[in-house]
């Protein structure tokens, strides 16, 4: 899943950004609603985490940007200010979610997890693919009962390769969402994932490479 965090406090973003890292999440990161807006144009999130009380761009204006215009990202308002009447007005502006400040990691994970699931077609709570076994809320993948050592970035390839049951994904895609900003497109990371979780998951090979295409369960 590729989120952005818009918060203008620096220290709350990087900390945000390191929890939904480990949740195996692509992050990046603005500090302004300016910023924000920028990486919007050029890349297409599933959730964008937004403050509300953003400088140079104030939040409720990029949110009415975001939900005018061409991004189909799934936009999560946080606010200081958790009234009825401040929640009920966020979520007016076009925001799917809305969570007041301060809030708890755990249910900061499970709405952008809920919220990105609204732009999906449904995914069952367990991927199941022979006897592979992936459960995305738990963070565990077994095979033939076993559990697999995954490091968070082959747990959300497996992960994203299993929600697109059989189709093809292409190595860009997979770098599109599940690497962050900070990848360098012209690399052989996806290529070098690939074989530490291919030796991870064993034999019979589950991970098929189709040529010039990409890859597919």
């Amino acid at each position: 899943m590729r989120v952005l965090v818009v918060e203008d406090q620096p220290d709350l973003a990087d900390s945000v950004a390191r929890v939904l890292r480990r949740e195996g999440m692509a992050v990046d990161v603005a500090y302004d609603g300016g910023a924000a807006l920028e990486r919007a144009a050029v890349v297409e999130y599933d959730v964008i985490v937004l403050d509300r009380d953003l400088p140079v761009v104030h939040g409720d204006d990029v949110c009415r940007t975001l939900v005018n215009g061409p991004s189909t990202s799934r936009v999560l308002m946080l606010t200081a200010s958790g009234t009825v009447a401040n929640r009920v007005e966020g979520l007016g502006l076009g925001a799917d979610d809305y969570l007041p400040k301060p809030f708890a990691y755990a249910e900061l994970v499970a709405r952008i997890r809920a919220v990105a699931r609204r732009s999906q077609p449904a995914v069952p709570p367990l991927l199941v693919h022979g006897d592979l076994r992936l459960d995305p809320a738990q963070r565990t993948a077994t095979r033939a009962g076993a559990r697999l050592p995954l490091s968070p970035k082959e747990f959300a390839v497996l992960e994203y390769l299993m929600s697109c049951g059989s189709r093809v994904v292409p190595a860009e895609e997979l770098l599109d969402k599940v690497w962050d900003e900070a990848a360098d497109p012209f690399t052989t990371t996806v290529k070098a994932t690939m074989n530490r979780l291919r030796a991870k998951l064993g034999d019979p090979p589950i991970i098929e490479t189709i040529a010039r295409a990409g890859y597919r369960i």
